[in-house]
């Protein structure tokens, strides 16, 4: 098939805090060196933003950096947190507030912003537009390309108008190969090429398997009466049982609307866990109902989140191309936030190619600057003072852990002599579901609690129905043969969309999988318990559409 091919200085993949900021930093450096530079980044949702979901917190550091005047500029930036509250839940009811000087100083948010980063990103896209960057949403970057040294020479983006079974339709258009010296891979947390660029070139040797979260989220119009701009509550404990880790937040933010959500780590090890139904459930508790009585439920999503740390961070330099943000785990999991410090890899990352494109690089090579300047950084400094955070919680426990991060943190500022480990890989943690107590979820009350359904609808996700399915199964008789009568196939449960179910056809037992529900969040990929589950994305421009999240 013939290809129409474009070149390039920079190809950009994802239009993220880390991608977007890459993308800025790139034409500041090249304008101050009068260097004329070519930058494209492609983003796969229908707009920017239309992916993104975080809580979010934001720490403005990178962005000062970047620009001092994002004020004046006018970035949605504009509620400060005001007070900032940490609970840890005993029961359905019962729970206590822990006194500020007790809670692990990463998790004080006083000088932070409640902002969505959705409409964050569509502000930095703004900027990067007009510094003259090319920003193409609705562009799925599809796969690598390499060169005859095995050196990556940019991407090709996938086909458009393809049937289900992979046949092309009356509007097929092919993919575009995106030529360029270097590219920089931003896709967020599990990137499906990020993933197969650390297996071809053993980024992840010598370091600890990745470990990840899911977070959901709901927005909420509060009523007026019980909304209180910029007040922050986080928390541990129930509903997660003992050996579930994660945490709840509720922001109160711009507009008379507030973000609620629920963390659960992916090394839970119940297979009858629904991160969904707990969630559903978590809002039930007076700590949390008294905030959302009277409101409305305005969106819904679901997105993994990179949180090994610096334990986990792989190599992120290879042979023409970086591998920044989430894709890489850049996520402080001390403070649970990332922005900040995605923003600054990718800062980092277009600086080193600035300065070696200036001096006459051709490309394809390996920055060994950008290693050297990720290490003299406060992103470096504030991860290896975090390293022991997430792995104490994963050994010790929400109680254990959390008194042995405050010890670190409060008393010795992260600068303990010996370093934490979690050599288990999440997806490994599950027990056989014989051994595991079944949780009883309550039916959803339409007021507090949802069903699955009703929340993709909020999602807005749209995907073609004749389109080619974008999570595929390496083995098609794994779900039934092994999954099912060893862990009543977790698929079920750790979906939030629906996307998986087992069915009853003529008898028997199928597994079906329900595509167009999916809202990308890449559980599945990480936690199936036999890495049957491949996530690539479908035709640009499907899948969620957040409007502020």
């Amino acid at each position: 098939m013939e290809r129409e091919s474009m070149e390039f200085d920079v190809v950009i993949v994802g239009a993220g805090p880390a991608g977007l900021s890459a993308a800025c930093r790139l034409m500041q450096e090249a304008a101050s060196r009068d260097l004329s530079l070519s930058v494209c980044l492609v983003e796969k949702g229908a707009e920017v933003g239309a992916h993104i979901l975080s809580g979010a917190l934001l720490e403005t550091r990178a962005l000062d950096e970047l620009f001092p005047d994002w004020r004046e500029r006018g970035a949605p930036v504009h509620t400060p947190v005001t007070e900032d509250r940490f609970y840890m839940l005993s029961s359905e009811r019962g729970g206590l507030e822990l006194p500020s000087a007790l809670v692990p100083s990463p998790l004080h948010n006083r000088g932070n912003f409640i902002v969505s980063l959705g409409n964050l990103c569509r502000w930095l896209a703004v900027q990067a537009e007009q510094l003259g960057v090319a920003v193409f949403p609705g562009f799925a970057a599809q796969a690598p390309l390499y060169d005859e040294q095995s050196r990556v020479t940019g991407v090709l983006t996938g086909d458009m108008g393809l049937a289900a079974d992979g046949s092309p339709k009356a509007n097929h258009v092919p993919g575009l190969e995106l030529r360029a010296r270097y590219t920089l891979f931003a896709e967020g947390c599990r990137g499906h090429i990020g993933k197969e660029l650390i297996a071809r070139f053993g980024l992840d040797q010598g370091r600890d398997p990745q470990h990840y979260a899911i977070g959901i989220k709901e927005l909420w119009q509060l009523d007026p009466a019980r909304h209180r701009p910029g007040l922050v509550l986080h928390g541990a404990g129930w509903p997660l049982e003992e050996d579930s880790g994660g945490g709840f937040f509720l922001y109160h933010g711009d507009d008379g609307q507030a973000a609620v959500g629920l963390i659960v780590d992916l090394n839970y090890r119940n297979p009858h866990l629904s991160p969904f139904d707990e969630f559903q459930r978590l809002k039930h508790h007076p700590l949390l109902a008294r905030h959302l009585y009277d409101g409305k439920r305005l969106a819904y999503g679901a997105r993994a989140i990179t949180k090994g740390g610096l334990n986990s961070l792989p190599r992120m330099t290879m042979p023409g191309a970086l591998l920044l943000g989430c894709d890489a785990g850049t996520l402080n999991g001390a403070k649970v936030k990332g922005v900040h410090t995605a923003m600054k890899s990718g800062m980092l990352a277009a600086e080193a190619v600035v300065q070696a494109l200036a001096a006459g690089d051709p490309g394809g090579n390996s920055l060994a600057t950008y290693h050297s300047a990720l290490r003299s950084s406060w992103l470096h400094q504030e991860l290896h003072q975090s390293r022991n955070f997430v792995p104490a919680l994963h050994k010790l426990g929400p109680w254990l852990g959390g008194a042995f991060n405050y010890v670190n943190h409060n008393w010795l500022r992260g600068w303990l002599p010996f370093t934490l480990h979690d050599r288990t890989p999440d997806h490994a943690t599950l027990l056989p579901a014989a051994k595991s107590r079944k949780p009883d979820y309550p039916r959803p009350d339409g007021q507090l609690a949802f069903d699955r359904l009703s929340s993709v609808y909020l999602a807005n996700t749209g995907h073609d129905e004749d389109q080619p399915c974008h999570l595929q199964l390496l083995d098609p008789a794994v779900p039934l043969r092994d999954n099912l009568p060893r862990y009543d196939e977790p698929a079920q449960r750790y979906c939030p969309a629906g996307v998986y179910e087992v069915v009853e056809q003529e008898g028997q037992p199928r597994f079906q999988i329900n595509a167009a529900n999916c809202v990308h969040c890449k559980t599945c990929d990480i936690k199936d318990p036999a890495q049957n589950i491949r996530w690539v994305p479908p035709e640009g421009g499907s899948g969620p559409n957040y409007p502020n999240m």
